[in-house]
């Protein structure tokens, strides 16, 4: 039976030095699901003096929402610690819901946890133990690694200068979350601990149950939270976004059916199309000037090259000439090898790369996220324009 924070405060006797005092206070992110519950018991249980924080990002149903606010608060009661709420939803509402409405619009196919992690979930948590000064860390249920710049040495990487602190897949591979981190900071990773990184999903649950936590049978969420609090992401924009006829347009000029918005369109998309044609179609691209939806068959949707942008390099140095990565370009899909190459002649030459795949790949979508690896090690990554 796991053991009150009260109960862990009698037993150990914690060094007088400041150095380690800070070093055993620690902020867990807790959505009410199983994996930051984990988090949080896990931590408690390895003497660390934790207290949980809910950001309340959404009114209504899901692990972001009401029903996470009141697991959350009950499973801090259990363990015996303090939970913090911190109203979220203005912030939310502005960097998420407003930022993946308007890149709908554009005829782009967002990523809202990333836009989330980067500018709500972690600042908001960066800033709540920056001015609360007896908390320097923070902690969350991701499935994914930090590992000092040492970690580097075994491998061959004389093309890259590391940073402080590297980025890491997650033990489970079929679980990892890195690709969704890709925007943090030095900073944050420099107080931030994942304390199931090295664990499989399914020791998760042994775990949980292992300890006792409420959340331990809890259903699975879904990875993105818009869909789990609207239902789907069509009920999403139906909600944001005002229909916007158009045609539906193949790519030899034949006008073949007509739309509602370029916003429930992506690039590969097949089904739901709504179109006659003797093979299958697929959609090429969004022209959102034209309001047109461009659909062309299988064998023409291959990309050999892409244009990266706003790109943020999480543990290595900007480089300033090409360098060989291990890109993957969308959550689910197997990294491909390819060459990335800074881009000197635009006005942010900086953060604007050109990458270029080993072999042409499929589908590569303007709006989600390219990431690019070295082995487990995530490099950096950004937008796919």
């Amino acid at each position: 039976m796991l053991k009150t924070q009260k109960d862990k405060k009698l037993e150990n006797s914690f060094s007088s030095n400041d150095k380690t005092k800070k070093k055993k206070n620690i902020i867990v992110g807790l959505s009410g699901g199983v994996d930051s519950s984990l988090s949080a018991a896990l931590l408690v249980e390895r003497g660390w003096n934790v207290e949980g924080l809910t950001l309340w990002l959404m009114k209504g149903q899901g692990s972001c929402c009401s029903e996470g606010l009141v697991d959350a608060a009950g499973l801090c009661e259990d363990l015996g610690i303090n939970h913090k709420i911190i109203d979220s939803r203005e912030i939310f509402e502005r960097e998420v819901i407003k930022k993946t409405t308007e890149s709908y619009e554009k005829g782009f196919t967002p990523l809202p946890c990333s836009m989330c992690n980067k500018n709500v979930k972690f600042e908001e948590m960066l800033n709540y133990v920056i001015n609360k000064k007896d908390f320097t860390y923070i902690a969350t249920g991701h499935y994914a690694r930090i590992k000092k710049s040492s970690y580097a040495e075994k491998l061959d990487c004389k093309s890259f200068v590391f940073k402080d602190f590297l980025l890491l897949r997650g033990a489970d591979k079929n679980k990892d979350q890195s690709y969704f981190l890709y925007s943090l900071s030095q900073e944050v990773l420099s107080r931030l601990e994942f304390p199931l990184g090295e664990m499989k999903k399914e020791e998760t649950r042994k775990e949980a149950l292992r300890l006792g936590l409420r959340t331990a049978q809890k259903p699975e969420s879904q990875d993105l939270c818009l869909v789990e609090h609207y239902g789907s992401m069509q009920r999403f924009i139906d909600k944001n976004i005002e229909p916007n006829e158009g045609e539906i347009v193949h790519v030899n000029g034949e006008v073949l059916g007509s739309h509602s918005g370029i916003q429930y369109f992506t690039v590969g998309q097949r089904k739901g199309l709504g179109i006659a044609w003797p093979e299958p179609l697929y959609v090429k691209s969004l022209d959102r000037v034209k309001n047109i939806v461009y659909v062309t068959d299988k064998s023409d949707l291959f990309n050999k090259e892409a244009i990266i942008t706003k790109v943020n390099w999480v543990s290595i140095e900007e480089p300033n000439q090409e360098i060989q990565v291990e890109a993957q370009i969308r959550y689910r899909s197997h990294p491909v090898k390819g060459t990335l190459i800074p881009l000197k002649n635009l006005d942010n030459p900086t953060k604007t790369f050109k990458l270029i795949f080993e072999e042409s790949q499929s589908s590569v979508t303007p709006g989600q996220a390219a990431v690019f690896y070295k082995g487990e090690i995530l490099l950096g990554g950004g937008l796919i324009n």
